[in-house]
């Protein structure tokens, strides 16, 4: 247990450490592109359209703008405006110093400036009398902005003037040795556990811009971003797949590819651990052809789709890049094909899985979600949350997607809720706030969270704990806003009390797990129908696809019921004991039209 514990702290503390890195990077990736296209179209004599005179925008971008916004950065996810300042002063003096771009000098100069400003202001901020705030506030950042820089040229600057070209020396010796590829061995699991943007924009993108600046272009920018391990792997569970994950891949497939969001075929491979070996191979191979074939960026893509590579190629770099992202889609997809070819395991439902492993992680931590039994209670832990946020390592894609999925879903359900997306690291801990995140992730937002409400999701895109989440603020709602009980004047489970006058529709409901009885039932009560000579139109449906109203008639067993007690308050029910032959089915076709 204790073993346990100390490796979830450790990867705990590696993310956070990749994360404050890729923090830096990441709000900054706009301004990386701006320099890359204007490189790309305009620098002089070997761009698309060279200009001399849009020429000189180059170089001021890649040694001031680029370090300068990074510092920035740095210094305000340490100590927000303040921090923010003095960064970017800090990391003038480590451009000045220096006669090459500055990135990783910026990367240590922001997050320093600010965190000095920190304990300073921390040390003499509440000595300081009413009516000098401001006179402190502007001096001693001033006083510590003009230390750090100085501190930054004469000391920072040259260190790391040696550190980047012996960085550089190394990347190229790498390079010319054929041995970059190996270091998809290590990219491509990390990517998995949610280290992709750590190792993408807090160690490739600033050593990649450094070689692009040298030599036009860099294959750096395509080792993480590359969609074609992804692509294959997704392509082999739609070709080979079975159930829930053979049924979404194809869709996935379209999402990782053109939209770049990786994360969204993690799930696949932690559901099945050997295929990580497809993902390394294809990320091998691709990086290979990268380096053979003259591959290479102008700038980061961000995201991952094949249309931010091709926008950002090298002029004479799309032969390279191309085959290289084809070449790994192919072996990573041959590599998976195998392994699933072999899987011997029954069913392999993606959503269940999900839900299976989620509810076991959960109850080994004490925790539990509001499933049928405990819907009463549990619902009650929803009364004080007045915003949902999803938080993912970027804040970018995935929990953009995630937010947009059950965004939709409240409206639907009729809550009216924010519903946002951020970065894990910009978390803030406020009162009503719901946190979904990650199973990765969840460990970093409890401790940027810790009073907020938590639910963690294997995939932001199919995870059955949304409906969930939507059932509970409905039963909520309800329970805030029903009057007073009226007498019941029908028994359960009986067809006295259903007004068979207003039924336009008769709904079973349909479960991931219990698919086939669901629609067993509803074709043998469709067909009784058909014979009796009824046309009301009979459906199953998911519980969640319901509509809170009187004209659907549900026909449930008493587990199921309990359940729907939560969601809904309008619709009429009949509980029966055997969806397929209880004599109620028989009763309820004699009174429907």
């Amino acid at each position: 247990m204790a073993q346990a514990k100390s490796k979830s702290s450790v990867k705990v503390k590696v993310q956070k450490f990749g994360t404050a890195l890729s923090g830096m990077i990441m709000p900054n990736i706009g301004a990386i592109i701006a320099w890359g296209l204007t490189a790309a179209f305009f620098m002089w004599p070997n761009g698309w359209f060279p200009n001399k005179n849009i020429n000189n925008l180059v170089q001021p971008m890649l040694h001031y703008l680029l370090p300068l916004l990074i510092g920035y950065t740095g210094g305000r996810m340490v100590d927000d405006e303040r921090g923010a300042v003095a960064g970017a002063i800090g990391t003038l003096g480590v451009i000045v110093g220096t006669q090459q771009p500055m990135f990783l000098g910026a990367m240590i100069m922001g997050p320093l400036s600010a965190w000095v400003l920190k304990k300073i202001d921390n040390a003499f901020q509440d000595k300081i009398k009413s009516g000098f705030e401001m006179i402190y506030n502007n001096f001693s950042l001033g006083i510590l902005g003009m230390i750090a820089a100085i501190f930054a040229y004469f000391i920072i600057g040259p260190v790391m003037a040696v550190g980047s070209y012996w960085a550089g020396v190394g990347v190229n010796a790498i390079i010319k040795a054929h041995l970059l590829p190996l270091a998809n061995i290590i990219i491509e699991p990390a990517k998995v556990l949610f280290l992709n943007n750590a190792i993408g924009n807090g160690i490739l993108v600033p050593l990649g811009i450094q070689q692009a600046a040298q030599v036009g272009k860099s294959v750096l920018f395509l080792m993480e971003s590359n969609p074609g391990p992804g692509l294959g792997i997704l392509i082999a569970f739609w070709l080979f797949g079975k159930g829930r994950s053979k049924s979404s891949a194809p869709g996935a497939a379209i999402i990782e590819f053109f939209g770049g969001v990786h994360e969204i075929y993690f799930p696949y491979v932690l559901m099945k651990p050997s295929l990580i070996l497809a993902a390394i191979g294809g990320g091998v191979t691709g990086t290979f052809l990268f380096t053979t074939l003259g591959g290479g960026l102008k700038a980061a893509a961000s995201p991952g789709s094949i249309i931010a590579i091709l926008i950002v190629s090298a002029k004479d770099a799309y032969v390279g890049n191309i085959i290289g992202v084809a070449g790994a889609a192919v072996v990573s997809f041959i590599l998976a094909a195998i392994i699933l070819k072999n899987d011997k395991s029954s069913g392999d439902d993606l959503a269940a899985k999900q839900a299976q492993m989620e509810a076991m992680k959960a109850e080994s931590k004490g925790q539990s979600m509001p499933e049928a039994e405990n819907a009463h209670e549990s619902v009650k832990s929803y009364a004080n949350v007045k915003k949902v946020i999803f938080a993912c390592d970027a804040g970018m894609g995935s929990s953009a997607m995630g937010a947009s999925l059950l965004r939709d879903k409240f409206k639907k359900a009729g809550i009216k809720l924010p519903v946002t997306n951020t970065a894990v690291r910009n978390l803030k801990d406020e009162n009503g706030l719901l946190v979904i995140t990650q199973e990765e992730l969840a460990d970093r937002a409890l401790q940027k969270t810790p009073n907020a409400m938590h639910v963690s999701v294997g995939n932001f895109l199919s995870s059955p704990k949304y409906d969930i989440i939507v059932a509970s603020f409905k039963a909520l709602t309800q329970v805030e806003n029903k009057p007073e009980a009226k007498p019941v004047e029908k028994k359960v489970g009986s067809v006295e009390g259903i007004d068979f006058s207003k039924i336009k529709e008769v709904n079973f409901i349909r479960h991931d797990q219990h698919v086939g009885t669901a629609t067993m039932a509803t074709s043998l009560f469709r067909d009784a129908m058909k014979k009796a000579g009824k046309t009301t139109p009979v459906k199953a449906v998911r519980i969640n696809e319901l509509d809170d109203d009187a004209s659907h008639l549900v026909i449930v067993t008493p587990a199921a019921n309990k359940n729907l007690a939560v969601r809904y308050s309008n619709i009429q029910t009949l509980v029966v004991n055997d969806l397929l032959k209880d004599k109620k089915l028989a009763e309820a076709i004699q009174n429907l039209h």
